[in-house]
């Protein structure tokens, strides 16, 4: 995991891809807060479409490219919880900070994914490194 860990950090922007309430596909630039306790942290808040989205269904994917083309896809169940150790860690961030100011604005959420697993692969012809 840790590869995958480095991976996302060095490519910040990354898009999550949801099934919409609508029944339609729907991919949004996103960022990763990071990892505690062997999870793979994200955040929201719960007036945006994201979030209704991934209650109706929480499964999801995150796609990121590296400038050296290489690419990371990541599968994953969005597992919302109100985790304050990583609400503090996604608060750390500058970005996140200024949209949500601190890590209890009611609205503030968190998720991890569960059973994430996925491919970190490039056009090098090698396989890809599966987790």
């Amino acid at each position: 995991m840790n590869k995958v860990v480095e991976f996302l950090n060095a490519n910040p922007v990354q898009y999550l891809a949801t099934v919409g309430r609508d029944g339609k596909a729907k991919c949004r630039p996103f960022m990763f807060a990071g990892e505690l306790d062997g999870k793979l942290w994200f955040c929201t808040n719960s007036q945006k479409d994201v979030y209704k989205d991934l209650q109706a269904n929480p499964y999801t994917e995150i796609s990121v490219s590296s400038p050296e083309y290489a690419w990371v896809r990541l599968h994953g169940k969005a597992v919302f919880e109100n985790n304050m150790a990583a609400k503090e860690m996604s608060i750390s961030n500058p970005i996140v900070k200024g949209q949500y100011g601190e890590a209890t604005n009611p609205i503030f959420e968190v998720f991890y994914l569960e059973d994430a697993h996925g491919a970190i692969a490039d056009f090098s012809g090698n396989p890809p490194y599966e987790f």
